[in-house]
């Protein structure tokens, strides 16, 4: 079973920038699409960015022109670099790896423990 691991969260202020990175112990089929996603206190997990195998990138709106998904395929590592940063964007980030290109965080069969994003003012 492959296993995800994520780094890089912490505190951050208003306009700031983190970057996530989520390291998988293999490469299969089951690692073709990188996901990443969040969930705030008292909300339901949302989709944050999506990339396949070959680069192709998704994002949700909320984070369109601010999160950069990208990947290193020669050492199976995904990243997330969140730029502008809002109180908003202050959730536990999860990593996940799915076989098929999809927003569902149901279509994920794989999944990291979480690492805390804060945005404070």
């Amino acid at each position: 079973q492959v296993q995800l691991v994520e780094s890089g969260g912490g505190l951050v202020h208003i306009g700031g920038s983190l970057r996530l990175s989520c390291a998988a112990s293999a490469r299969t089929s089951s690692t073709n699409v990188m996901g990443w996603f969040r969930q705030a206190p008292g909300k339901e997990r949302e989709f944050v960015a999506r990339i396949s195998w070959g680069g192709s990138t998704s994002y949700a709106d909320s984070v369109k022109g601010r999160f950069t998904i990208s990947r290193n395929n020669a050492v199976n590592t995904v990243t997330l670099q969140m730029d502008s940063l809002k109180p908003g964007d202050t959730a536990v980030y999860y990593c996940a790896a799915s076989r098929v290109f999809s927003d569902a965080a149901t279509a994920y069969d794989i999944w990291g423990q979480g690492t805390q994003v804060t945005v404070s003012s």
